[in-house]
């Protein structure tokens, strides 16, 4: 009988007195991420019961907006990989990097070679 592993990730808030986050940071032991700082986060589930998806999406007061294009341009084509792994749907999975094209140019993203 083989014994299940538990593996943990831990998020730390800390909020203003508006309850605006200030900081974000995060530790996943297992993945060698020991209280690592960020600006944003998102993060979703998905609840099979319901059939529904939730997510928790945050972001410090003063991250920048620049940043939080590059990292919305980000999160689609990393959303487009991970979709095709779990689907082997290569032609949405190319449908999506079209669009990731369009809103990195429409953005004025610089691509990095």
């Amino acid at each position: 009988m083989s014994k299940n592993k538990r593996s943990e990730i831990k998020i730390g808030i800390e909020l203003d007195e508006n309850r605006v986050p200030e900081n974000i940071v995060w530790s996943a032991p297992d993945g060698g991420v020991d209280t690592a700082v960020s600006k944003a986060m998102m993060v979703s589930m998905w609840d099979s019961v319901e059939k529904e998806s939730f997510r928790i999406d945050l972001w410090t007061k003063d991250m920048p907006v620049d940043e939080m294009r590059v990292f919305f341009h980000q999160t689609l084509v990393s959303m487009a990989d991970t979709y095709h792994r779990a689907t082997n749907d290569e032609k949405m999975r190319d449908t999506m990097l079209d669009f990731c094209d369009y809103f990195a140019e429409k953005l004025e993203l610089k691509k990095e070679d």
